[in-house]
């Protein structure tokens, strides 16, 4: 009789893990979608369960933060007045009110998800070791000598100092790893302090700030781990490499020893002039090979796409037919003295290096730029400020302030030629943003990490609209009405960051989508679908179709809406209503020119109805003028990761 239980027990434990796994492999079957799957432990054979939950394990939320701050350990941020620490930079993610470096009091309107404190590696923490006289560095004639121009004040001759290093990639502390190995550790460990599973994630991080004749190769080194493998490294910098392949192998290293988890974050292809997306290797000047695309799409699945230095999603030159491709263009060099140039364009933004990136599949079997996307603000206040009307600026310098210096401080355009073209752009063409929204089943690192890895995730220009799109084959329009939007969503096709793959003959990739606005912002204008794809002649071409309009206008039979939402905003006081626009915005859509043969992918950009941009709340705030030639309101958006189709 014992026999016969534990043989019925194993039985059913059998039977009940073959129907776990079976669900599972039915849910993953179109797509990497992790967090899906029944737990067989908590399963029941053959008895009716009356709640319908039980096993619906899916992202259910999206969770918002920013991947990208510095604090006063980032010495071109502490050394040009920010005295705020990793303590304040989580306090304030988390909600509370904190003093910024200038006095003024800060606070975010609603408290973010996550945070990563993203300090540059190079000479970690120099601006605390000045601050509290660190003996280790006091033993070094560079820590002497820039410490006694500290104390004396001549703060901006000491950051010249420091610059001669950077700008040479000498070291001035090299040999020094105890230094660095201090202020990491000490970094960790508040990382930790601050981590609260299920309230609020932080993560570790810094960035490799590799930046060849000051153009921008810049990463966010992302952690899954906590401080016990963090500690067993010191982070890799821009003195040791510029090249990102050399990054890579870093991570690998580290990932061996510890058997940690590491990603990369790249940012700012727009001030890279032609460096992000490049057809050749950085060091060996190489046409990109499979070995390559492998590794960069191994450890790169995301990539920063807006942030206060511009927004890199497209270029009005690239993208002439999308009269929405002109946001936040920063187009005029970076921070060395080259001037840029037309041909660098397509190496520097987002969806013309989705298309490339299918060239290359063709080509080499892998896709080296299957990135997904979000954004971030790349702060170095120590602030994560996304809102228009709370914009605590770049750095320091431009905290608020009625000062002209809020307005005018230059960000590039220092080491520009003499006689050259003027390849400045100052502070008030910074954009306030943005955030990186992650769909995940719960805050925590792993589930977060997971969730940046394979690529549901999406970026917004500051505002917390609510974006979801699947795509499938046999979804239909009745499908976005559903209470089980989700649930459907991934039973019958992909979430953003998947692929399509198998078109069944005569269909079409079919997407269904929802976005609902910032409970606290403005109302929606429209939902578009951006296609990208290579046709016969392996040529790369893209398309916007809008989806979903505001306000009973219509979409032509070009799948386009020529009939502007409108403008609310008063410039005078600063305000908007939402008398115009829709709160929320559902569509459905099948691609029209579907070809099976054809790779393509598939991304959705939602855009508000028109706000006041930060300059504006400022002027009226401050009593101030406008500048000129950044417009006086203008619409936030979101991009979503795409989704690929492969024949």
């Amino acid at each position: 009789m014992d026999t016969m239980k534990a043989s019925g027990g194993w039985i059913r434990e059998w039977l009940v893990s073959a129907v776990g796994v079976a669900a599972a492999s039915a849910a993953l079957a179109q797509g990497p979608v992790t967090d899906i799957g029944s737990r067989p432990d908590e399963a029941v054979l053959g008895q009716r369960q009356y709640s319908p939950y039980l096993n619906d394990n899916y992202p259910q939320r999206v969770f918002w933060g920013d991947t990208h701050v510095h604090t006063a350990f980032s010495t071109d941020a502490g050394m040009v007045g920010n005295r705020l620490g990793p303590e304040e930079a989580y306090r304030f993610a988390r909600g509370e009110a904190v003093v910024a470096s200038s006095g003024v009091r800060a606070r975010l309107q609603r408290p973010l998800d996550f945070l990563v404190v993203a300090d540059h590696a190079e000479n970690l923490g120099l601006a605390p070791m000045i601050a509290e006289s660190n003996p280790l560095l006091l033993q070094t004639t560079f820590g002497r000598e820039i410490s006694a121009l500290v104390h004396a004040g001549k703060y901006w001759e000491a950051y010249g100092l420091w610059g001669q290093g950077m700008s040479t990639r000498q070291d001035p502390l090299k040999d020094q790893d105890e230094l660095t190995r201090t202020m990491w550790q000490r970094l960790t460990s508040l990382a930790e302090e601050y981590n609260e599973p299920g309230r609020f994630t932080a993560f570790i991080g810094y960035e490799w700030t590799a930046s060849p004749g000051g153009n921008n190769l810049h990463r966010n080194v992302v952690f899954r781990d906590g401080k016990e493998m963090a500690d067993q490294i010191i982070p890799m910098s821009n003195y040791d490499s510029t090249d990102p392949e050399d990054l890579w192998r870093w991570m690998d290293a580290y990932e061996a020893k510890t058997g940690g988890r590491l990603l990369a974050i790249p940012h700012n292809g727009n001030l890279s002039n032609g460096l992000m997306f490049d057809d050749v290797t950085f060091t060996t000047r190489k046409k990109l090979d499979r070995n390559y695309a492998e590794r960069r799409t191994r450890w790169e699945p995301v990539y920063e796409v807006t942030q206060m230095k511009g927004d890199g999603e497209a270029h009005p030159l690239l993208s002439p037919d999308d009269e929405f491709a002109d946001y936040g263009t920063w187009d005029k060099g970076s921070f060395g003295p080259e001037p840029k140039t037309p041909d660098m364009l397509p190496r520097e933004y987002a969806r013309t290096a989705l298309a490339r990136g299918l060239a290359y599949e063709r080509d080499l079997g892998v896709n080296p730029f299957k990135f997904g996307m979000i954004g971030s603000t790349d702060t170095h206040t120590s602030l994560a400020s996304i809102e228009e009307n709370n914009y605590f600026g770049k750095a320091t310098p431009g905290e608020p302030s009625g000062d002209p210096g809020r307005f005018s401080e230059q960000i590039t355009g220092i080491m520009q030629r003499p006689g050259g073209p003027d390849i400045t752009m100052r502070h008030y063409q910074t954009l306030a943003a943005g955030l990186a929204g992650v769909w995940a089943a719960g805050n925590t690192r792993e589930s977060l990490w997971d969730a940046l890895k394979r690529k549901e995730v999406y970026a917004t220009t500051g505002t917390r609209m609510t974006v979801r799109v699947f795509a499938g084959w046999d979804f239909e329009a009745t499908d976005v009405d559903r209470p089980d939007f989700a649930k459907t969503g991934y039973q019958r096709g992909v979430p953003m960051g998947s692929n399509l793959r198998v078109a069944p003959k005569g269909t079409a990739p079919r997407l269904v989508i929802r976005a609902l606005r910032d409970v606290d912002g403005a109302n929606l204008d429209r939902v578009q679908v951006i296609k990208g794809w290579l046709d016969d002649n392996g040529r790369t071409r893209e398309r916007v179709y809008d989806v979903a309009v505001s306000d009973g206008r219509q979409i032509g039979a070009d799948g386009r809406c020529r009939t502007p939402v409108g403008n609310t905003v008063d410039v005078d006081d600063a305000t908007y209503t939402n008398s115009i626009g829709a709160p929320l915005l559902m569509g459905f859509w099948k691609d029209p020119d579907f070809d099976a043969t054809q790779r393509a992918f598939y991304y959705v950009r939602v855009l508000e109805i028109p706000t006041p941009r930060w300059t504006t709340y400022d002027a009226v705030f401050y009593g101030k003028d406008l500048p000129t030639d950044v417009p006086a309101s203008h619409q936030e958006r979101a991009y979503t990761s795409p989704i690929w189709y492969t024949p």
